[in-house]
């Protein structure tokens, strides 16, 4: 049985839910309803599991904050025995317009604390990461601001399709691979 890690990052606690930041939470939480699975609090994270075509998906919302989120991702992928290449690590990112979905194999953390950490735990840049489109809609020194902020009205409006596109990818990465994933969903 092949098994793979699908880590979305974010803050816990009421006051981030539904932030840019919390983007990774929030696929997940899509992820969740859709296959009618629920998330138990485990070591480290909020945890869920589900089966999809011969492959189990193991989806975890660290409870370690974002800039911590390195220390969950070692434990879980440690404790379920995941290779690296099937980690998938779900995050916002400021570079790309709101909605674009960019998967990559590898690659620099982009300045995003969360990905800096998992990257100086892991001792590698190579693993997949995921990164959802948050745009920069922000003037200068206010992108914590931002990050931190809620959706807009437009935004609200068009994420759950991006919520649904988001979750497709992820069961391509689990069924399809890598490259054909990118293929399929990079720039969509």
């Amino acid at each position: 049985m092949k098994k793979f890690l699908i880590v979305g990052l974010g803050n816990i606690g009421e006051k981030y839910d539904n932030t840019r930041h919390n983007i990774g939470f929030k696929v997940l939480d899509e992820v969740a309803k859709k296959e009618d699975i629920t998330f138990e609090s485990q070591k480290l994270g909020a945890v869920s599991k589900f089966r999809f075509k011969g492959r189990t998906f193991i989806l975890l919302k660290p409870s370690t904050f974002m800039n911590l989120s390195g220390k969950a991702v070692k434990y879980w992928m440690t404790k379920e025995k995941i290779a690296i290449e099937n980690v998938l690590i779900i995050t916002d990112d400021l570079n790309l317009p709101f909605g674009s979905i960019r998967l990559k194999a590898k690659g620099s953390d982009g300045g995003h604390n969360g990905l800096k950490d998992i990257q100086a735990v892991l001792q590698t840049t190579k693993y997949p990461r995921f990164r959802f489109g948050v745009g920069a809609e922000f003037s200068k020194g206010r992108q914590v601001d931002y990050v931190l902020g809620k959706w807009d009205e437009e935004e609200s409006k068009q994420l759950p399709e991006r919520l649904e596109k988001a979750t497709e990818l992820i069961k391509s990465f689990g069924t399809a691979g890598l490259n054909n994933t990118m293929n399929t969903f990079n720039g969509k």
